[in-house]
């Protein structure tokens, strides 16, 4: 064959590679996203997260991927959810919340975990400290659970002085505890009265409820726990049909319907641990990333609410509310 022939003949075999030096397709990495509650109840702080990643240019679904795991409500779900990111090899597990926290860090001793959290996570054994947290946990505080004497003494204003407390936490919550005993010195400081209630995601609602309500109560004082966002529906219901004021942890709870709240901007510090995670991504290290305590609060009122209620805001308080609901 002719040489100008056998070049010809070259020219249409494609030509083939050897497989180590073909384009692999990128990784993306994964984070994990850890929740008690629902798809639903979580849908603005997920927001948040993603903005927060946004912040330092992890944009979802082109170079990061959020895989999420639902607790529901059940608490108990946690260890197995955590167990199957960790399984998964997700690049950073994000806990929502303190159940799901402490079962990430239960998981894994070697996958960053960045926290969002309600308490001091060093009391509750997260971090080592909030400057130095080392080992694979950090995260974003907003110590919701310091605040609850001032929330008790805002709610008593729209009350008579005689009339009791009704207050509900959740019975697997692992600050149930340290909130009941919080809000019952405060209440002792106020000279109110403090019924408690534990509800179990098992049981029914109603029935704690109804004790509550033949303690002849005035108001009902909600635990800044994570829990009531998914309990909100029949707590609101019971607060109309007996008229009594509702005092929440988060402002959320309140432009759904409750009557007031006090504490921290939660959504801002969500915001936050997605800033947080995507440092994390790019290779910080979480054992000497200090843990972010929140530095933004609020006051909401929702003057609708009031307003079926039968409660009317004293001026000297409304003057104080930096979100109000109409």
């Amino acid at each position: 064959m002719r040489r100008r022939d056998f070049i010809s003949l070259l020219a249409g075999v494609p030509v083939l590679r050897p497989l180590s030096v073909r384009a692999q397709p990128s990784t993306i990495p994964v984070v994990g996203v850890l929740h008690s509650q629902t798809p639903e109840s979580e849908a603005s702080r997920v927001t948040a997260i993603q903005q927060g990643l946004g912040d330092v240019g992890f944009v979802v679904g082109r170079n990061v991927l959020l895989e999420h795991r639902y607790a529901e409500g059940q608490n108990a779900r946690l260890p197995a959810l955590a167990a199957e990111l960790v399984e998964r090899r997700v690049n950073v597990l994000l806990a929502n919340t303190t159940p799901p926290a402490i079962a990430a860090k239960a998981a894994t001793t070697t996958i960053p975990i960045v926290f969002v959290t309600g308490v001091d996570p060093v009391e509750v054994g997260l971090v080592a400290s909030v400057n130095r947290p080392g080992a694979n946990v950090t995260g974003v505080t907003f110590l919701s659970n310091k605040l609850v004497a001032k929330r008790l003494e805002l709610l008593c204003d729209l009350i008579p002085a005689h009339a009791p407390i009704g207050m509900l936490a959740a019975e697997h919550n692992p600050n149930t505890a340290t909130d009941i005993r919080d809000t019952q010195a405060a209440a002792n400081a106020l000279r109110r009265v403090l019924h408690v209630e534990i509800l179990s995601p098992q049981g029914d609602i109603d029935a704690p409820l109804m004790r509550l309500h033949r303690q002849q109560i005035g108001a009902l004082f909600l635990a800044p726990q994570a829990d009531f966002r998914l309990w909100r529906p029949p707590i609101l219901k019971f607060a109309t049909e007996h008229k009594l004021p509702t005092s929440f942890g988060s402002s959320d709870q309140v432009t759904g319907g409750g009557l007031m709240s006090y504490g921290p901007d939660q959504i801002d510090s969500y915001r936050e641990a997605g800033a947080y995670t995507g440092r994390v991504l790019k290779g910080e290290k979480p054992a000497t990333l200090p843990v972010l305590i929140a530095t933004k609060f609020e006051f909401a009122v929702n003057l609708k609410t009031a307003k079926a209620l039968g409660v009317t805001f004293p001026p000297s308080l409304l003057v104080l509310a930096t979100n109000v609901i109409e």
